[in-house]
């Protein structure tokens, strides 16, 4: 940030507006006050969104002023459906407009890392909960001058359980001059019913969302007043926080469905009304691996039993419980009657968690159980068979090879039956799940670990618990289109929609013949008709302007959407094919997609340079992964500030602990780094020195008793000594006793005994063999733990850990090993990939100008558990932590334990 204050505008999509200003003493961000709100002001937030033909069109607009007489630096931030692609990002500001250009994400990539390594900050995306994703940026602005934000993206909506569904999120923190929501619906095929709700609404605001619905348009409005949005009068609290919800859906007719064509292009919506369902059979593959213990497992068994309650007495099911071993409930598939379903409840409510995991032997067993069946005249003829796996793990049982496992399913398989995958938390690896249900006529879901677990599994069968039609082929003349979508689908489920776009290559639209065909419940499907062309100048007279190319774009969308997924699946060509055809595509058509990355130049900096922003695009892997690192989240890299720490907030804890390793924990951002640093048995390194305040601490390190059968001699710091030359004190903490000198006067406790000392300037406290607590007169704290190792014990030696607390209170020129983290360190985390072991990704970290190569991975906190600790995930810094100390390691090297130099 540029001077002492920086201010922060936040909204969220699809729009909301908030500031934030930094505190000038303790740096933290807080909601800024009354005697603060007149230095920037937000002038309006405004969210514009166009739904044609499905195809949501999203210009979010804010405007602020900086009303103070200096320059501040002015953040925003928004969130965005992750099925979005963001396509324009500008500021104008002082009258130039900044115009964001999409490039292929390897060469923006340069510009980002080039940008960051010489201090500059830019834009980042991150994941944000299950269904957005947030966009940052910051930019500094002249005093009195004010600055515009426009984000527009795309989306092609999807009907889940018969309706289409637009999320606005709406997290304005503070009163908005201008505040509007405005959405306008075009649907040809004309409006069954629209729905408007927010979770934030009250009986007051309630009238205020303004809906008009004609036959084939809707237009839907919020825009209350700021003594509207007032919590309470007089107050400058806001009512505004939540999400507004637009649901809807369109007539549907018995026919070949509605065909738009439009400047060249067509899209054609195929979900017709009034089919019977077709039976099923369902194998439940369920893990009950020791990972599922606790509420996942009892969130499983609940949801299973709802799942049951709910199947169609025509339908057919099995149950196949999973850990190293592979049970079923019978041996083959059972008719869904209501004395079955009551004994297989029955049985759902016994599966407990034990043991491994064996994906691949569970799976095949399901497998083999319908082909069984099947050919065993067991089930019905016209029925579709499907397997729902849920796990929450790793295959580390059996075939543990992913790709081995995902060859022997679909050879299994042979295309005759559809997986569906749910990946439980974090643990999975989603990328395996997804590719194998899509494989094999399926698709994956990820259910989170959160107290919704069991509706979310719910819901994901909801979906896919009635089949209308298999098989589904839509056929269009040969000679008239060409760079058509998917055309083949292996179901189409009650409630879902299927949706094929391409381009026409034949003006002559009286020959546009249209069939579709499929396998229904009673016999086979088949529907033919002729596209019919709707004048949209005709239809919509007071709006053509607005329309533009949406089917083109629409066709774009969806053509680079399954272009991703085929880049996921095949030979290397395929693959290779694919994704280079979704690059050219996501250029061409300025779509941020995970192929490329927008980027925008913002003004000059102080120094004369240009800081770019980045927007990229995540993957479902890339959420997992940022998920796993809570509350971290990056598409190519995350930017980390991290303030100094005030007494009213979660302190960072600054720790060397066992061989001896360094961990700098930040619980203001959930995370921590660290680093071993190794030399010579019996050196001495400074750890804290703060020359203003007094205050001195270095420790030594001991060697094994000889040298393990592994060649690795293992160091540990075994003595402390502390020094606050201001007050007197002196302390020497060995792995035997702790000798305490204040004043000249001496006193000694031993690790065996619980005991205390209390002095004007210093108290210690010792729990027998445990801990020692060291409080230094309106200074930091230290706590040191003691290590018991089995005195027989060939190699290992009793070692110290040392912790600080309350680091706020020592001076800004603190400095050592330790002490220069004391007042907050700036990093950031780019290009996460693969390391050498899986659960332990390799990232380029930027900090202090360096770049470096960090891991991620755990160390341990034994301030809660001194024999076990506590696992701390955290990035760590290869090579005695070089580039992230100051200097090298050997720079803090001392003569004696109370060298105060």
């Amino acid at each position: 940030m540029s001077g002492p204050l920086g201010v922060r505008l936040l909204l969220l999509l699809w729009g909301c507006g908030c500031l934030w200003l930094a505190n000038p003493t303790s740096g933290a961000l807080v909601i800024f006050e009354d005697d603060e709100a007149p230095e920037v002001e937000v002038l309006s937030v405004t969210v514009d969104c166009t739904v044609t033909n499905r195809f949501a069109h999203t210009v979010m607009t804010s405007v602020a002023l900086n009303k103070a007489n200096t320059s501040k630096e002015i953040f925003f931030d928004v969130e965005l459906p992750k099925s979005a692609f963001i396509t324009n990002f500008s500021m104008e500001i002082e009258g130039k407009v900044y115009v964001g250009n999409v490039k292929e994400k390897e060469k923006a990539k340069k510009q980002y890392e080039k940008a960051v390594s010489s201090g500059q900050t830019a834009g980042l995306v991150k994941a944000s909960g299950r269904k957005m994703e947030k966009f940052s940026v910051s930019v500094n602005i002249a005093a009195e001058s004010n600055v515009t934000f426009i984000l527009t993206y795309e989306e092609l909506l999807q009907r889940k359980l018969g309706q289409y569904e637009i999320l606005i999120r709406v997290k304005p923190k503070s009163l908005v001059e201008q505040f509007q929501i405005s959405t306008n619906i075009y649907e040809p095929q004309g409006l069954s019913h629209v729905d408007a709700h927010a979770t934030f609404l009250s009986n007051e605001l309630l009238p205020l969302v303004e809906k008009t619905v004609l036959e084939k348009k809707a237009h839907i409005s919020f825009s209350p007043t700021v003594e509207q949005q007032r919590k309470c009068p007089g107050c400058d609290g806001t009512l505004i926080d939540g999400d507004f919800i637009i649901k809807y859906d369109v007539n549907r007719q018995e026919s070949v469905g509605d065909i738009q064509i439009v400047n060249g292009y067509f899209v054609h919506f195929f979900a017709p009304p009034d089919l019977p369902r077709v039976p099923k059979n369902v194998v439940f593959v369920i893990d009950r691996s020791g990972s599922m213990s606790g509420t996942k497992m009892a969130q499983t068994r609940d949801a299973l039993v709802a799942i049951l309650e709910d199947l169609h007495e025509d339908d057919h099911f099995a149950l196949i419980q999973f850990d190293s071993v592979i049970l079923s409930w019978k041996e083959s598939l059972t008719k869904a009657t209501k004395e079955n379903v009551a004994e297989a409840k029955n049985y759902a409510r016994s599966i407990r968690d034990n043991g491994a995991t064996d994906i691949n032997q569970a799976v095949l067993d399901g497998v083999e159980m319908l082909k069984r069946d099947r050919q065993a005249n067991r089930l019905p003829e016209r029925s579709v068979d499907m397997i729902i796996l849920l796990t929450d793990g790793m295959p580390n049982s059996g075939v543990s090879d992913i790709r081995k496992i995902q060859e022997n399913v679909r050879s299994a398989v042979g295309g005759n039956m559809s997986l569906f995958c749910l990946g439980f938390g974090n643990d999975v690896d989603y990328n395996f799940l997804d590719v194998m249900s899509k494989e094999n006529k399926g698709l994956a879901r990820r259910i989170f670990e959160a107290s919704d677990a069991t509706l979310q599994l719910q819901d994901f069968y909801e979906e896919v618990a009635s089949p209308l039609l298999l098989e589904v082929d839509l056929v269009y003349p040969d000679n008239a289109v060409d760079y058509v979508t998917t055309s083949h689908f292996p179901q189409l489920f009650n409630g879902s929609e299927i949706v094929v776009a391409g381009r026409l290559t034949d003006n002559d639209l009286d020959n546009f013949l249209v069939e579709v065909l499929g396998q229904g419940f009673e016999d086979n499907y088949k529907v033919q008709g002729q596209a019919s062309v709707f004048d949209w100048n005709v239809m919509y007279p007071d709006e053509t302007y607005i329309f533009g190319d949406f089917t083109e774009r629409l066709w774009a969308y969806l053509t680079i959407q399954q272009l991703l997924e085929k880049s996921k699946t095949g030979t290397a060509d395929e693959k290779a094919n694919a994704t280079a055809k979704a690059l050219e595509m996501s250029l061409q058509y300025s779509f941020v997609t995970p192929l490329t990355s927008m980027v925008v130049t913002k003004p000059e900096t102080e120094d004369g340079t240009d800081s770019p922003l980045i927007a990229d695009k995540l993957t479902e892997e890339q959420r997992q992964q940022a998920e796993r690192l809570r509350p971290m989240a990056y598409s190519r890299g995350v930017s980390y500030s991290i303030p100094a720490p005030v007494h009213y907030a979660p302190s960072p804890v600054y720790l060397v602990d066992g061989d001896p390793h360094f961990i700098i924990e930040l619980p203001g951002r959930n995370d921590s780094l660290c680093f071993n640093i190794n030399n010579a048995p019996g050196t001495i390194f400074n750890l804290v020195r703060d020359p203003e305040a007094g205050v001195f601490v270095n420790g030594q390190i001991i060697g094994d008793k000889k040298i393990p059968p592994d060649g690795k001699i293992n160091t540990y710091f075994w003595r402390f000594g502390i020094v606050h030359r201001t007050l007197g004190v002196s302390l020497l903490v060995t792995t035997q006793h702790i000798s305490v000198s204040q004043d000249g006067k001496d006193a000694k406790l031993l690790w065996t005994d619980t005991g205390s000392l209390k002095g004007p300037n210093v108290d210690v406290v010792v729990t027998k063999d445990s801990s020692l607590t060291v409080t230094l007169k309106d200074s930091v704290k230290f706590v040191i733990l003691l290590h018991k190792v089995w005195k027989k014990h060939p190699y290992h030696r009793d070692y110290l850990g040392f912790y600080t607390l309350d680091t706020h209170l020592l001076s800004p020129s603190v400095h050592g090993l330790l002490g220069q983290f004391y007042h907050g360190i700036e990093y950031e985390v780019t290009d996460l990939r693969p390391g050498e072991s899986p659960e332990k990704p390799d990232a380029t970290m930027f900090a202090k100008g360096h770049q470096l190569n960090v891991t991620r991975g755990w160390q341990r906190d034994f301030r809660r558990d001194v024999k076990n600790g506590d696992n701390v995930p955290c990035w760590f810094i290869h090579n005695n932590g070089s580039g992230l100390i100051d200097g090298a390691a050997a720079d803090y090297v001392v003569s004696s334990l109370f060298t105060t130099v």
